[in-house]
């Protein structure tokens, strides 16, 4: 069978905005090609310097719990080919937990939200309030159905508006982690393709940029 992959990560680059409230990243040259010349090749190093919350990024337990896990700490169970049920939500910007169907289709999976907020990447509108998010029954529903991950192609999968993240306490507090701002959501197919999502493990960190990919054996389409 032919293997098809979605990329579900959006690429970071200098200066790029980030979650409303936090710095952009810097990238930059810590030492260039020019001042390390060998006697046949050259070569480079670059520094980064970002918040966890850049690009697309997951949040472990830590983020919202003192004693929860950390980045480097999340089971890799959680995130290395789990397999994926998505969850359409495109037009809705609350979404509640009747878009779910039958709970017990989501036990043990990553469940992907396609809101499609992810076209307005790059444009201010993309940090707009108006923002898709899901509201705190659905994390509920979640938690309940065991479910290893959630992801969501949108700025922030609860509504900052409000004093409370109701998604964030309930999921990091059951230890499932999130991962925000996803993209291609539209072409992952409802099902029968499996989530790897994995951050370099850093220790004493509640949030870190992930690469996230969609694979599926037959390459279908939803």
């Amino acid at each position: 069978m032919s293997r098809a992959m979605v990329e579900l990560s959006h690429p970071i680059s200098d200066g790029m905005p980030t979650c409303p409230g936090l710095a952009g990243p810097r990238v930059s040259t810590d030492i260039s090609r020019d001042q390390s010349r060998l006697i046949d090749m050259t070569y480079n190093i670059t520094r980064v310097d970002m918040v966890g919350n850049t690009g697309t990024f997951i949040d472990a337990p830590y983020h919202f719990h003192a004693d929860g896990a950390d980045i480097a700490e999340l089971p890799l169970e959680r995130l290395f080919n789990v397999p994926i049920v998505m969850i359409r939500a495109v037009g809705i910007r609350s979404v509640g937990p009747d878009v779910l169907g039958d709970p017990a289709r989501l036990w043990g999976k990553a469940v992907l939200v396609h809101t499609g907020w992810s076209a307005r990447w790059g444009s201010p509108a993309y940090r707009d309030s108006g923002y898709p998010f899901l509201v705190g029954e659905v994390a509920d529903t979640l938690v309940a159905a065991n479910v290893a991950v959630v992801g969501i192609d949108s700025l922030d999968i609860d509504d900052t508006s409000l004093p409370t993240r109701p998604c964030h306490h309930a999921l990091l507090g059951a230890g499932i982690p999130i991962i925000e701002q996803m993209t291609n959501l539209d072409a992952v197919p409802d099902a029968g393709a499996w989530l790897v999502a994995l951050p370099a493990p850093v220790r004493g960190m509640g949030s870190f940029p992930v690469r996230a990919v969609a694979w599926t054996d037959h390459g279908g389409g939803h």
